[in-house]
C-alpha cells in the first residue's frame, strides 16, 4: 500500500540537515513489461549518484550510505510494486524510500540537505483527495488525484468493526429478534413486544452506529487532519445518510459515491471520484484568485519575486502560490531578503521557488501549486500577506 505522504513528510525532510545528503528521482512504470526497465534507469541513476556524491564530497567514506541503494537494485520483489515514480533521500542515520503517484523528472543529487521540491509539487497540489470506501462492518481508504489512485493503509482500529468494538459487539451468530420473533418483527406486527422486543437487531444498529463514529473519529484526527485532503465517500445510500448525520469531519465533501464499494473497480472508482472532487477543485482555484485579486488591491498579495522573498523573512506570507514545473535558479539572501543568482547549474542549482516555499511552509504558510493557466501572474508566484 503506498505510505502516507502528506505534510508531514515534508516538515520531516525538511529537518534533515548535515551533508551528505542525498536524493534520488525516477519514474517508474506499473505494468509489465514496461517495468523491466525500471532497475536498469534506478543502476544509472545511482551511478550518477554516486559520481555526484565523490565529486560534493571527495573526502568522505561513501561506502555506508550507498549501500542500501545496492540492496534495493536487487530486490526484485521491490520492482514489481511499482507506481508511477520513487523518490529516495539518504543522510547519516535515515533512509527512505517513498513511492509516488506521479511520474517525476530523474535526478540523482548530492548536497547538504534532501532535495523536496518534486515531492512539494505533489504534497501541495489542489487536485489532491482521499476516498473512504464504507460498508456496515469494515472500510478501506485510497488516496490519488485525477491521474492515479491507489490504496493506502487504514487506522488498525478501525479496519473493521470487529477490530473497532472488540468484544462488545453483538454477536452474529442469531440472526433476527429472541425467542422466535423475527418474521413477526420484520413485518411490524404487535408480536414483537409480547415476544422480548426487538432487542437483538437494536443491538445490531447500535453496533454500526457506534462503528461509524469511531471510523469518523479514526480517519479525521489520522488520515484527514494529517493531509488536509478532501474526503468523498463510497457507500450505499442509507449508510451516507448515517455515516453523514454522525460525522465531524470537515473535510467531507457533501457528494458522494452512491454504490456499494465491492461492486466498483479501480478504473470506475477513480472517475467517479473525480466526477465528485473537480468542481470542488475549480471552486477552491477560483477562491484562491478571487482572495489573491482582492489582496492585491487591499495592498497585500504581490507577484514581485523580491518582495515576496523579503517577505518570507519577516513571515508576513500567508498563502504562497507556485506555478507547477516551474524552475527559477537564484535563492534569498537570508540577511535581506534580496534574490541572488545560482552560481551552480543543473540539478545541483538552487531553485528559488523551491526555496520560497519551505521557507513559507516552516513559518506556518499555507503553499499551493497551481497550472501554469490558472497562475494569476507570469512570474511563477504570488504571495498573499498575513498583514
Amino acid at each position: 500500500m503506498l505510505p502516507t505522504l502528506n505534510q508531514d513528510t515534508i516538515n520531516r525532510l525538511m529537518t534533515r540537515r548535515g551533508a551528505p545528503a542525498l536524493s534520488l528521482y525516477q519514474p517508474t512504470h506499473r505494468s509489465f513489461p514496461e517495468r523491466q526497465q525500471d532497475p536498469i534507469r534506478f543502476r544509472h541513476l545511482v551511478e550518477r549518484l554516486t559520481n555526484a556524491l565523490r565529486e560534493q564530497f571527495p573526502d568522505g567514506r561513501h561506502d555506508s550510505i550507498l549501500e542500501p541503494f545496492h540492496a534495493i537494485q536487487a530486490d526484485h520483489d521491490f520492482w514489481n510494486h511499482n507506481q508511477d515514480g520513487l523518490a529516495i533521500f539518504a543522510g547519516e542515520g535515515y533512509f527512505d524510500v517513498i513511492r509516488l503517484q506521479r511520474s517525476v523528472v530523474e535526478q540523482a543529487i548530492a548536497n547538504d540537505r534532501p532535495y523536496v521540491k518534486p515531492l512539494l509539487r505533489v504534497v501541495q497540489s489542489a487536485d489532491r483527495y482521499q476516498i473512504l470506501c464504507l460498508t456496515r462492518d469494515a472500510i478501506r481508504l485510497f488516496e490519488g488525484n485525477r491521474y492515479a489512485l491507489d490504496e493506502i493503509s487504514v487506522p488498525e482500529d478501525v479496519a473493521t468493526m470487529e477490530a473497532a468494538l472488540g468484544s462488545e459487539m453483538t454477536p452474529r451468530g442469531q440472526h433476527g429478534f429472541p425467542q422466535g420473533s423475527g418474521r413477526a418483527s420484520e413485518r411490524g406486527d404487535a408480536m414483537q413486544h409480547s415476544a422480548g422486543g426487538g432487542g437483538k437487531q437494536d443491538e445490531i444498529d447500535k453496533d454500526q452506529e457506534r462503528y461509524f463514529r469511531a471510523v469518523d473519529k479514526a480517519i479525521l484526527e489520522q488520515r484527514t487532519r494529517p493531509s488536509g485532503l478532501p474526503l468523498i465517500l463510497v457507500a450505499l445510500p442509507e449508510q451516507q445518510a448515517q455515516f453523514r448525520r454522525l460525522s465531524h469531519n470537515d473535510r467531507l465533501l457533501p457528494d458522494g459515491i452512491e454504490m456499494a464499494p465491492g461492486a466498483i473497480d479501480s478504473g470506475e472508482l477513480k472517475a467517479k471520484s473525480w466526477e465528485v472532487m473537480l468542481p470542488q477543485y475549480i471552486k477552491r482555484l477560483e477562491g484562491l484568485l478571487d482572495r489573491y485579486g482582492e489582496s492585491h488591491g487591499q495592498g497585500l498579495a504581490t507577484d514581485q519575486l523580491e518582495d515576496i522573498g523579503s517577505s518570507t523573512i519577516g513571515n508576513r506570507v500567508a498563502t504562497l502560490l507556485v506555478e507547477a514545473d516551474r524552475d527559477i535558479p537564484a535563492y534569498v539572501d537570508s540577511e535581506d531578503g534580496s534574490l541572488m543568482p545560482a552560481k551552480e547549474q543543473g540539478a545541483n542549482a538552487p531553485d528559488l521557488l523551491e526555496e520560497l516555499s519551505i521557507r513559507v511552509i516552516e513559518h506556518g504558510g499555507e503553499v499551493i501549486v497551481v497550472p501554469p493557466d490558472r497562475m494569476p501572474s507570469r512570474t511563477g508566484a504570488a504571495a498573499i500577506y498575513r498583514f
